[in-house]
This record gives structure tokens, C-alpha cells and sequence, in this order.
């Protein structure tokens, strides 16, 4: 069988195995659409307008009873559950948000509703009454931190109250209705144990990104979408000591520090009219003047780059960020492009002197095809070898691409042998510093 026969074979199976996929249907899916119906018409009938948890839990009850009389008392309350949450929650996600080895949910209109697990993504029995039910989830959660969308303002960047990220686009940018994506995040902090516990970083690489942070060193924490970045940092910030004062900036704040001196700040959109709009430079340059001992930034990904590392430069070591980059290399090259879009016009050998003295550390994390999520890389830059940035890999993780019976990629991590030249910054500030780690 040649190359394009086996990709029209593969074509047609995943076509077939989708649509079959897609028909597996809720099979009470109808007797909760009516008992929806006649739920929202009785609660409309309520002269009072905050209607008591309980008398909605018991329209839903007699609701139930009424029209399920054939249906087993296990099946009556899912229903009862589901009518609820349909109601006062988030619909058919709100199961998938209790589960706890869902890590993100991607809602394709209606009738499509996929879930990562363990890092693959599947499709979901589940699906919604109508595009207008996903339209309603989709309100009530952007509508809770003072967020909106319309037609006239299709996307929208939000959170759950326990930090999810929320994103949403609907139509007339979306061509197949309302596509909801919300990447969950753990109700306890992931731990630093934890990441050695599952393979993704070795105890004498994160004992060195330890002594890095509390040593004041500035790290960039970069990787592809959906590389657990945002993870990575939380751990790294939990190192950070309490005595410190930390200003954290997000679009949407989903960081979770447990330090006492901690202030959260959050990025504001466009009104209705298009005005007040607060992005993260301008936010960056504020948290310069409220006298920050580390300033955090979520992700930079436009001129906020030259912003903080100007904030790097001027006394605020110690600083943490994230950016999307595929290798430490790339990361310094993202750099400079941003810096270029704060609209300064500087010559390309500054810029990249000014990233050899603002950023110490770059570490780069990966998602691999089975799944699983790595740090492949933790490089220091070392300075400037003519018009170059001079770096050089401490750490790296390797595979030859070799899968075990659980399908796992086999690799190791292991010390380049190169001591680091930040570790004098290290000692200097205090922290103490092992051989051992770079053996």
C-alpha cells in the first residue's frame, strides 16, 4: 500500500470512527430537555426574584418524579444533578470540572465536546441543548470578573474562581458555533515533589532551579502551548521566601501563591464604547512604583518584553516570567521581536545586551507525543561573543524516541558537566550551592 493510499484509508476511518463517536448520546438527553422547560417556566412563575437553593432543588425533585416514572432511582438523580447544573451551573461541564483527571475541556459548538486526559485528548459523550445553551455557559462565566461577549467583541479571555483559564470565541468568527476552552487547574497546587514523582524534572535539577530563585536569579520559563509553563512557574514561585514583597500581573490570574506580601494584578479589555482598556505593559510599569522585591509576569508576548526587562535590570532580580518559544535559542530570538514591537527603535545589539544582563536562566519545557511533559533544558546565558548570545545547556533531557509497553518515551536526564557562572550571584546572596548538582 503506497504513502497516499494509507492517508486515504486513515482519512476515511477517522471520518467513520468520528461520526460513530459523536451519535453515542446521552440517552435521557430529551427527558432532561423537557424537564428543563418546564423547570424554567415554573421558576418564572416565582413572584420573589432570588429564588432559595432549596425550592429550586425541589421544583427540580417534582419535576423529576412527574416525568420519570419509568427511570431508576440512580438514573432520577443524574437527571436531578444535571437539570441543576444546567441551571445554576455550568451544564454538562460541571461533571467534567469535578473530574479530576481532566486537565482541559474544549467545547466545538453543541454537539462536540472533547477533554484532555493524561495528556490525549478524546472526544466526550456529552453535548449541549442548542448553540444557545453553550452561549449561556459561556455568559455566565465571563459575566463573574466583569468580562462580556457579543458580536461586536467574539473573543474573550477568562477565569473560574478556582484559577481555570477560561477562553471563549463565538460567532461570526467561529464557523461552528461557540468554542469554549477552559485549561484546568489542580484544586491544590502541583508541588515540586509531585513533578519528580511523575518524570518531569529530576531532584537535583529542581534543588539548582531552587537555589536560582531564592539566589535572585531572573528566569524565563518558556515552551509550546499546553507545555505546563504556567505550572512550572507556580512551583518556582513557591519558592520565592515569604519576606518578600510580590507583584504578580496576568490577563487572567491564574497563578496560585501562598506568600502573606502578595499582590495580584489582572489585566482589564476594551469596554462596550472601546475605551479603558489596561494591558500588561502598562500594568508592568506600574509595578515598578509599588516597590517590589520580584515582579511575575503570567506570559509576555508583545512589548511588556522590554518593559520587564528593563524591570530585571534596574534592581528587581529575582523576577519570573513565561513566554511561547520552542528552545532556549528561540526564546532570546522571541525576545528581541517583542522588544521590537514596544515601538522603540533599537539597534539589534542592544537589545540583545540587554537581554544578557537582564535574563540569568532559561528553562524550557516540553510536551512529548506520549503525553507527558518534561524539562528538556535549563540553560544560563553567558553573555555576548561578538554580535551572539553565548549560552550554554546545564541540564538537558534526552531520548532516542523508544517507547516502553506503556507506550511512556524512554530518556534520561542528565548534568552537562558545566558549572554555572550565575553561581557566584547564588552565593553571594546567601544560598548555599552543591558540586553534586552538576556531576
Amino acid at each position: 500500500m503506497g504513502l497516499l493510499d494509507r492517508i486515504e484509508k486513515n482519512k476515511v476511518v477517522d471520518t467513520e470512527e468520528t461520526k460513530e463517536k459523536v451519535q453515542i448520546i446521552d440517552e435521557f438527553f430529551e427527558l432532561k430537555n423537557r424537564i428543563h422547560s418546564y423547570v424554567i417556566s415554573e421558576i418564572n412563575k416565582q413572584e420573589q426574584k432570588d429564588i432559595p437553593d432549596e425550592v429550586i432543588r425541589k421544583i427540580i425533585t417534582q419535576a423529576v418524579e412527574e416525568n420519570g416514572s419509568g427511570v431508576g432511582k440512580s438514573e432520577r438523580q443524574k437527571i436531578q444533578s444535571d437539570v441543576y447544573n444546567d441551571i445554576m451551573g455550568y451544564g454538562p461541564l460541571e461533571e467534567l470540572l469535578q473530574d479530576p483527571e481532566v486537565t482541559e475541556i474544549m467545547v466545538n459548538g453543541p454537539n462536540r465536546v472533547f477533554v484532555e486526559k493524561k495528556g490525549k485528548i478524546q472526544l466526550t459523550p456529552l453535548r449541549f441543548r442548542n448553540e444557545e445553551h453553550v452561549m449561556n455557559v459561556i455568559d455566565r462565566i465571563v459575566s463573574m470578573i466583569g468580562r462580556h461577549i457579543d458580536e461586536a467583541s467574539p473573543m474573550v479571555d477568562a477565569r473560574l474562581k478556582d484559577g481555570s483559564r477560561v477562553n471563549a470565541i463565538i460567532p461570526p468568527i467561529s464557523l461552528v458555533g461557540p468554542v469554549l476552552t477552559i485549561r484546568k487547574f489542580s484544586k491544590k497546587p502541583i508541588t515540586a515533589a509531585q513533578l519528580i514523582e511523575w518524570g518531569s524534572i529530576t531532584p537535583k535539577m529542581i534543588s539548582f532551579l531552587d537555589a536560582c530563585v531564592r539566589g535572585k536569579l531572573n528566569i524565563i520559563v518558556s515552551g509550546g502551548t499546553g507545555s505546563g509553563k504556567t505550572t512550572l512557574l507556580n512551583v518556582l514561585s513557591a519558592f520565592i521566601p515569604v519576606d518578600e514583597r510580590i507583584v504578580t500581573i496576568e490577563d487572567a490570574a491564574e497563578l496560585q501563591l501562598h506568600q502573606v506580601h502578595l499582590i495580584t494584578l489582572e489585566s482589564r479589555p476594551a469596554n462596550l464604547e472601546g475605551s479603558g482598556q489596561i494591558n500588561i505593559r502598562a500594568l508592568v510599569k506600574n509595578a515598578l512604583r509599588m516597590r517590589p522585591d520580584r515582579i511575575i509576569v503570567g506570559e509576555v508576548r508583545s512589548g511588556e518584553a522590554l518593559d520587564m526587562l528593563q524591570a530585571m535590570n534596574t534592581g528587581h532580580d529575582g523576577s519570573l516570567t513565561t513566554t511561547h518559544a520552542n528552545s532556549p535559542r528561540d526564546t532570546v530570538s522571541r525576545l528581541e521581536t517583542m522588544v521590537m514591537m514596544a515601538g522603540m527603535e533599537l539597534p539589534q545589539k542592544a537589545i540583545r545586551e540587554q537581554i544578557c544582563s537582564a535574563v540569568n536562566i532559561i528553562v524550557q519545557q516540553s510536551r512529548l507525543p506520549d503525553g507527558s511533559r518534561k524539562v528538556v533544558k535549563i540553560t544560563e546565558i553567558t553573555g555576548m561573543e561578538g554580535d551572539v548570545v553565548s549560552m550554554q545547556d546545564i541540564f538537558v533531557y534526552e531520548t532516542n524516541g523508544d517507547r516502553d509497553n506503556f507506550g511512556k518515551f524512554k530518556g534520561d536526564f542528565r548534568a552537562t558537566g558545566i558549572k554555572p557562572r550565575c553561581l557566584e550571584k547564588i552565593i553571594g546572596n546567601g544560598v548555599a550551592v552543591t558540586n553534586e548538582w552538576f556531576r
